[in-house]
């Protein structure tokens, strides 16, 4: 066996507290080997992320200490090196692929400034150089038109545009070893196979390393040669891919694996339709000149008609940027659009402020992005109350319990509802999220990517909690999901998009058994393979 590019021995890592420190991990060690995909799996909170961090001391020291163990480098301990020669590792030798691109991107420069910044940092580049370096491996990692990317905020780009943003900055500086935290859980599945077999390729080219932490095991299949597995901070079995796919030794490891949405919900009878969306289009205007004349639009949603059947669900798949966030905000009026919307039999282009105001009550959105969408500011409590506060619906004393009843429903611990978001797993998150959304009692709430962000074992926990919510309170969903199996299990309906226009739509047996478009059938064999 090679020598270890990276060697784990013995580490255990806690969390500063008043009292005592909180172990997390917990007597971990683990090798990486030079030109190896290492996989690391287990459920949200296992020590995935906090062991990664470690690895290049990306946390605080006045929030973190390690009792005991060490981390090598090429024989130096990275526990003991000073700041300075971390920096020189970081971005150039070790890089990261964060979970999170909307909080690993610096929300007020443009993306050029970012990109050309982390090239500078470690070559000695111009900055028009760097820029043309920048163009190329954004096109490497499929984002569309790539030098008008370059210009864009993050906040103009869609969550997998922002996650191929993440992994071209990551691979500017062919690092030796790459840590991938997640980096496609935003990705629609075409993209996805894309940036699967980039990551294959490069690393191959480069004889670089990566750890690769995820809770998606189909793609640990096809990209790990070895895989190690996590639960509650130890790790409890390390082999080749193949063999912890076929004859797992853990009982942990056999129900990570077992763990697949299945099932199809109930048939619905009901026949009457709460939403009916006619001819609905989003066009953003491009502008010029010192009048900012408008010379062209951008279609993100153009000319979509469809209905949904109370107590259903309707699932909208296709590529990031293809339009599906747009026009959810749309069927709520959380972006501007022509066309005609009904809701409940009530036109939403006719209403005005405070009629939407109290509509909303009734329409409800768990955004893709859990962590930007939840105030860092707000307890959790707040969080998920805020909107009976804004409505003034109920004493507070009656708020508190209806706070506690929407935590228990989406199976989080009341008892946790003073602490703050960023106290919380990425899966745990999205149920405050989910929590937040369901204390309001709606007839339909928007689900844009609830499960992207969830491991194995608990996006099927969240997919059968939605489909009991559904049963319990006849409630109505728009499911946006680049996950297909995830679709199939839960959707009764769906409709397919591409560059905001409608490619096809029919019931879930229809789509998947029967795709009439070679698009869809392109989207279902990369999501089956």
């Amino acid at each position: 066996m090679d020598k270890p590019l990276v060697s784990i021995s013995n580490l255990s890592i806690a969390f500063r507290s008043e009292t005592e420190p909180d172990t997390v991990v917990k007597n971990l060690s683990l090798d990486i080997i030079p030109g190896e995909v290492l996989a690391l799996v287990g459920e949200s909170g296992s020590g995935k992320s906090v062991t990664a961090l470690s690895i290049a001391q990306l946390l605080s020291p006045e929030s973190v200490v390690y009792p005991e163990g060490s981390i090598l480098w090429k024989n130096e301990n990275l526990l003991d090196l000073p700041e300075s020669s971390l920096r020189m590792l970081r971005g150039s030798d070790i890089s990261f692929i964060f979970q999170e691109p909307m909080t690993s991107l610096n929300p007020l420069h443009r993306i050029e400034k970012q990109l050309v910044e982390m090239i500078r940092l470690h070559q000695p580049v111009s900055s028009k150089q760097a820029a043309l370096v920048a163009i190329e491996m954004l096109d490497k990692v499929g984002l569309k038109d790539p030098q008008q990317k370059l210009k864009a905020f993050p906040h103009q780009l869609s969550g997998g545009e922002r996650q191929r943003v993440m992994i071209a900055m990551a691979l500017l500086n062919s690092p030796e070893l790459l840590i991938a935290d997640e980096p496609t859980t935003a990705l629609d599945v075409t993209i996805q196979a894309q940036i699967l077999d980039l990551l294959k390729r490069l690393q191959r080219e480069m004889g670089m390393s990566i750890l690769f932490i995820t809770h998606d095991l189909g793609i640990v299949k096809q990209l790990a040669d070895r895989v190690a597995v996590m639960e509650q901070g130890q790790l409890v079995e390390v082999g080749q891919c193949h063999q912890i796919f076929t004859s797992p030794q853990h009982p942990y490891t056999q129900k990570l694996i077992g763990s697949e949405p299945s099932g199809r919900v109930l048939p619905t009878n009901n026949g009457q339709n709460l939403i009916e969306a006619n001819d609905v289009r989003v066009w953003f205007p491009l502008t010029r000149g010192v009048l900012r004349r408008t010379y062209d639009h951008i279609k993100a949603v153009n000319g979509i008609s469809f209905a949904i059947q109370k107590g259903t669900t309707l699932g909208v798949v296709g590529e990031s940027g293809s339009g599906k966030s747009t026009l959810a905000r749309a069927l709520i009026r959380l972006e501007s659009c022509t066309g005609n919307i009904q809701f409940d039999d009530m036109q939403i282009q006719d209403q005005g402020a405070e009629s939407l105001r109290q509509l909303r009550k009734s329409m409800q959105i768990v955004f893709q992005d859990p962590f930007g969408s939840l105030s860092p500011r707000m307890s959790v409590a707040e969080i998920i109350r805020e909107g009976l506060d804004i409505h003034q619906i109920g004493t507070d004393d009656l708020r508190d319990q209806q706070v506690v009843d929407a935590m228990l429903e989406v199976e989080l611990n009341p008892n946790l509802r003073y602490r703050y978001p960023h106290e919380f797993s990425g899966g745990q998150r999205q149920r405050i999220a989910l929590a937040r959304a369901l204390i309001m009692k709606p007839k339909f709430i928007i689900l844009d990517e609830p499960t992207s962000s969830l491991d194995r074992t608990v996006q099927f926990q969240v997919v059968e909690l939605l489909k009991n919510l559904q049963q319990k309170y006849h409630l109505t969903y728009l499911f946006i999901s680049h996950d297909l199996k995830v679709v199939q299990s839960l959707c009764h309906n769906v409709l397919v998009m591409k560059d905001g226009q409608m490619v096809e739509q029919g019931t879930v047996e229809q789509i998947f058994e029967n795709p009439a478009q070679e698009y869809t059938r392109l989207l279902i064999e990369t999501a089956f393979q």
